[in-house]
């Protein structure tokens, strides 16, 4: 993992914004549809770390290949799926979509898109964490297993970085853009 590590460019967001400004750039987007959808960097096409497959990804000597993803995790991940595939040239976006709005560079967002799936799921736990305490405050003291329960899930979803509930969310129609 380290030799990908090191094969691994990492561009800033001036030097991609200048090189997509000159159209020397095949840029993807390996965050999830919801995400693709709310907010992205102009002229990217989507390609998701959860559905990665290195055969979909074009190899064209005249554009350098570019992932990116919120922060910089996941496109990393993606990167180390195509060197293993046989690419011999990947770059990312260093620190992601996050990065790249802090410098101040320009977003396409479209407003009429649903929430992101890690938004609904801190909307959705946060709401069941305070059902089970208010009602194992105020009816019985077993609702208080919902909120354990909950703050289980979401430890687990911290420590193995999957999330049952963002994957059952996926799912959903309006999150399948």
């Amino acid at each position: 993992m380290t030799n990908i590590q090191n094969r691994l460019r990492n561009l800033d967001p001036a030097t991609l914004y200048e090189a997509l400004e000159q159209d020397k750039i095949y840029l993807i987007d390996v965050r999830e549809p919801s995400e693709f959808a709310g907010e992205r960097i102009q002229g990217a096409v989507r390609v998701s770390l959860s559905s990665f497959e290195a055969d979909r990804i074009p190899q064209d000597a005249q554009k350098q290949l570019v992932l990116y993803c919120q922060s910089g995790n996941r496109s990393s991940q993606a990167a180390q799926k195509l060197f293993m595939a046989g690419f011999e040239k990947v770059s990312h976006l260093e620190g992601g979509l996050n990065n790249w709005k802090q410098q101040g560079y320009p977003t396409f967002i479209n407003k009429k898109a649903p929430i992101s799936i890690m938004r609904q799921v801190q909307i959705i736990a946060g709401s069941l964490v305070l059902t089970g305490t208010i009602l194992g405050a105020l009816v019985s003291p077993w609702f208080l297993l919902l909120s354990g329960f909950v703050g289980a899930g979401l430890t687990f979803a911290g420590v193995t970085g999957t999330c049952a509930m963002a994957r059952i969310l996926s799912q959903l129609p309006y999150n399948r853009v």
